[in-house]
């Protein structure tokens, strides 16, 4: 058996204790849970320096990939003997580039996405903290990062992945890499291709793979509904919406989206005063990012003559089970109803209607007005000021102090 002190678990805040035996390895933090792995989850192991001295890093056959930092540049040996002993594991030990360059080549592992600089690993990215990928531009790839708060809103949902993002202050949201060039679908694969495939662009290869690897692509399970070509007016351009038991996705043509239901904390169906569209407010939290901007509301656009017929992707079984009341096999209404009812019955959440004690002038719900630069409409709730749709502002009455009315 070997005891190293003062060792973190992926990147844990609290230091722990790690100990090696032959029927596997565990860690404990002061008064923490104790946390263990058997000796036949191991695959492969690799030494390298790291922020805390030297890392221990651990590749599994079904728990991704385990950190271990804070060692010492002597206990080297001692790990390197006890995982060969032990476990019959070879422990490499791995350089990292220093030369400082950002370009290199980017590889694809099994666990995770290595940017190579002559031949040595710069950085590596779990494909676990993989939270969504978009093609931001021709040659460019953005790639985000599990923060804290999705972290803790989205494991329960997803209940698989364990995410390691133990927040600091500061954290790498997000990465973008520039992929130049073209290349064949099918290079490097089998030979049954025979190296022959579509021409597409490097990039588009990058993004794909990404989207396979962390398995942000497809949600698992069938789509129960998906509407397509819905305008949205907040993030602007139209999308199509895929609606699974848990979760939604959103897919543009620059930009993919996947939203847990239980993000969604408000939910309001507005008329607008031009009597011709419908509008569906989504209110988000966290909100929705593309780069530096956020996006805490999605606005929709419908038109009030528009009637849908849709039936629903789920048996009458299932239906009964876990949807009884909430949902229908079919629908038959104006759009915006439909879509509206089926959000509704699958994230739970009450629809929020402007109040009946307030008219306009016009006989209107809501009033048009401009918040600073931007035109849009003002609309009184029961509780709370709306004004949509860019940028959406949510105004609860208990934090209106004073209200001036001037001409």
């Amino acid at each position: 058996m070997e005891t190293f002190e003062n060792i973190h678990l992926d990147l844990s805040r609290q230091p722990g204790k790690c100990r090696l035996a032959e029927h596997g390895m565990g860690w404990k933090a002061a008064g923490g849970d104790t946390w263990t792995m058997p000796s036949n989850e191991i695959v492969s192991a690799q030494w390298s320096r790291a922020a805390r001295g030297y890392e221990l890093k651990l590749h599994t056959r079904t728990m991704g990939i385990v950190q271990l930092d804070g060692f010492e540049q002597e206990d080297f040996d001692r790990c390197r003997h006890a995982l060969k002993t032990m476990y019959k594991i070879n422990l490499e030990h791995r350089e990292h580039a220093l030369k400082g360059w950002n370009w290199g080549k980017a590889d694809f592992t099994k666990t995770e996405l290595l940017f190579n600089v002559a031949n040595k690993p710069a950085f590596e990215i779990p494909f676990s903290e993989v939270t969504n990928s978009n093609l931001a531009g021709k040659n460019e790839v953005a790639v985000e990062f599990a923060t804290a708060d999705s972290t803790a809103n989205g494991e329960a949902a997803a209940g698989k992945k364990k995410k390691k993002s133990f927040a600091q202050v500061d954290q790498l949201v997000e990465m973008r890499f520039y992929v130049p060039g073209t290349t064949k679908k099918g290079e490097g694969d089998d030979e049954a291709s025979g190296g022959e495939g579509e021409e597409m662009s490097a990039a588009t290869l990058f993004y794909d793979t990404i989207k396979e690897k962390a398995d942000i692509g497809e949600v698992a399970g069938d789509t129960y509904a998906t509407f397509m070509d819905i305008l949205f007016l907040t993030p602007r351009g139209r999308y199509d919406i895929d609606m699974y038991e848990t979760s939604f996705r959103l897919r543009g043509k620059t930009y993919d989206y996947k939203i847990q239901y239980e993000n969604v904390k408000k939910f309001f169906l507005l008329p607008k005063p031009d009597e011709i569209h419908h509008l569906i407010v989504i209110g988000l939290e966290p909100p929705l990012r593309q780069g530096q901007t956020k996006y805490p509301f999605l606005v929709m656009q419908f038109k009030r003559e528009e009637d849908m017929e849709f039936d629903l992707n789920i048996t009458e079984e299932h239906l009964k089970e876990k949807y009884e009341g909430k949902l229908q096999l079919h629908y038959e209404d104006p759009a915006h109803r439909v879509v509206t009812q089926i959000f509704k019955g699958l994230t739970n959440r009450k629809v929020t209607m402007p109040s009946k004690d307030f008219l306009s002038h016009h006989s209107q719900c809501g009033v048009k007005c401009s918040l600073k630069a931007n035109e849009g409409h003002l609309f009184f709730l029961d509780k709370a000021f709306l004004f949509v749709p860019k940028p959406a502002v949510y105004i609860p009455f208990e934090r209106v102090a004073h209200v001036t009315l001037s001409r």
